[in-house]
Parts: C-alpha cells; structure tokens; sequence
C-alpha cells in the first residue's frame, strides 16, 4: 500500500475512441493503484456473483428469466468511476451488476432472485426489475427497450430540478444492440436533442440480438452514429475500463453542459448466452468465446 497513492499516467492507444460529430477524447489517462485495486475488486465481485447464479439456476433454485452480466463488467464499472449518485441509470433486464454497483449488496442481489424478502425489492421484482431509487438506480426493464423512454423523463427532470446555468446531473439509458433500431429509442433521442437534455444513450453492443449477429439484424452497425446529422455519438472499447471512465467522463461533461443529449456505443460481449434459456452456442462457435476471453 505504500505506492497506492502513486499516479500513474497511461496511454490507452488509438483504437479506443471513434467519434461521429464531435472531436474525440484525449487517450491518456491518469490513475493509481489504488483505483484500479478497488476496480479489479468490484468486477471481480461481479463476475463470481454471476457465475454463483448460472450454478444456482441450473440447481433450480432460480427460477424465471434470468439474463447474466460476465464478460461486460468493465462497461458498468466505468461508467460508475465516472457518475455520481446524483446522476439517474435504467437499463435493460440485464442489470444485476448495475444494481451492485448502485449500493445494493451481493446478499440482496442474490436474495431477489431466490425471491426472498431480504432482496434488492423484497423478493417481488426477479431477475429483471432491480430498483434502488435512494441512489438513482431506476431497474432494469423487461420490456425490450422500454427504458429509454423512461430515461428522456429522468433527464427532463434533472434539467428541470437544475438552476439555469448550473451543470445538471445526467441521466444515462441503457440498450442492447437488439434494442437499437426500435421507434422509440429515437422518439427519445429526439424530443431530448429538442429540449437539449442531459440524456445519455448508451449502446451495450455485445454483437448478438438474443442470438443474431448484429450484421444480420441491423443496416446500421456504428450504432454511436444513430443521432444522424444532429445529435453527437462516441464508440468506446467497452472491455477496457480505463477507456470506459474516460469515454463516460467526457460524455457527461457534454451532456451536463447544457448540449443536449449524446449517443454512446460500447463494443463489448458476453459469455452466457442471451439468457440462461441460451447455451450460446448454437449462433457462434466456443472458440470464438475463448477468443475473447484471451
């Protein structure tokens, strides 16, 4: 612990930002060694609590939908690095990670999928509806998408609670590449480019639509693009901490600055299938998986 305090000034190469609209961050980071102690330890809590569910789904003493985080640890961690509680987060049903994040304990976590009434929502909301609103964690949605919607209302209210001049707390919403091409992510995008809130976008692209390849089910794959001619996007490694902090970082100062909203895309991928219905193996190969686990 003697150099835990020790900076440490790092280049994260140039592959980890693309930009649409907007100049690119800077890919120097500055860190220590105490932080990335701290962030080896909530992923690493992440991904045993994950791998302890798929071990009790399969004992049956989970029951239900059941959608698992590993493998995009590094997207919800930097994310957090970069946001304070005052910032609003929805997301997908994969959310259990998030809720952790949000000050949920690994015990109420768990507890909610063995339906017990120690969990994150006393054991009524499962796998998908996750819920902490003392630390702006508003769920995990199980409708496909529905939470971006939900997201617009969350940023309108942080402009509307905000002083004129003063930086506003963001609100970020969570989607999958699936997710991506729905009407209502736009309708969201748009009434918030309108009104210029402090909305974030943020596609978790792990390339599978429940089990097709993204290049199958959408024209589009820079999914950081989406806002067109008007609205801003950023492409960040979504494996990469470091990159995520900085990525997320910059896209709340933007956000909070009063410039409307932004889309975010994070190249990532998961281990499980779409869900623990889904071997994950039928649509891709085990050695890609191992590829990129190495």
């Amino acid at each position: 612990h003697r150099y835990a305090s020790t900076s440490i000034e790092l280049d994260l190469g140039s592959n980890m930002f693309e930009t649409h609209l907007i100049d690119a961050p800077s890919a120097t980071v500055t860190t220590t060694k105490e932080e990335l102690l701290e962030y080896l330890d909530k992923m690493y809590t992440m991904r045993r609590m994950e791998i302890s569910c798929d071990t009790e789904y399969k004992a049956r003493n989970i029951r239900g939908f059941c959608h698992l985080y590993d493998g995009q640890e590094a997207v919800a961690c930097g994310m957090n690095a970069a946001m304070t509680l005052d910032d609003s987060w929805i997301t997908s049903y994969r959310c259990h990670c998030v809720a952790y994040l949000r000050g949920k304990s690994v015990e109420e976590v768990i507890g909610e999928l063995f339906g017990f009434s120690l969990g994150a929502t006393k054991g009524k909301g499962g796998s998908m509806h996750f819920y902490n609103k003392e630390q702006n964690f508003y769920g995990g949605q199980g409708i496909v998408g529905a939470q971006v919607p939900v997201g617009a209302g969350l940023a309108f209210a942080n402009k509307y609670k905000t002083p004129v001049g003063e930086k506003m707390p963001i609100a970020v919403a969570g989607f999958g590449d699936g997710a991506a091409n729905q009407g209502q992510i736009w309708e969201s995008a748009n009434m918030a480019k309108l009104w210029d809130l402090p909305l974030v976008l943020f596609c978790e692209n792990n390339h599978y639509g429940m089990g097709t390849a993204t290049k199958r089910h959408s024209c589009n794959e820079k999914y950081f693009t989406m806002g067109g001619r008007t609205i801003p996007g950023i492409r960040c490694n979504g494996m990469n901490v470091l990159a995520v902090k900085k990525c997320m970082e910059f896209v709340k100062d933007y956000c909070a600055s009063g410039n409307g909203p932004m889309f975010v895309e994070f190249d990532t991928y998961r281990y499980h299938g779409h869900s623990m219905s889904d071997p994950g193996t039928t649509y891709r190969t085990r050695e890609e998986v191992g590829g990129v686990r190495q």
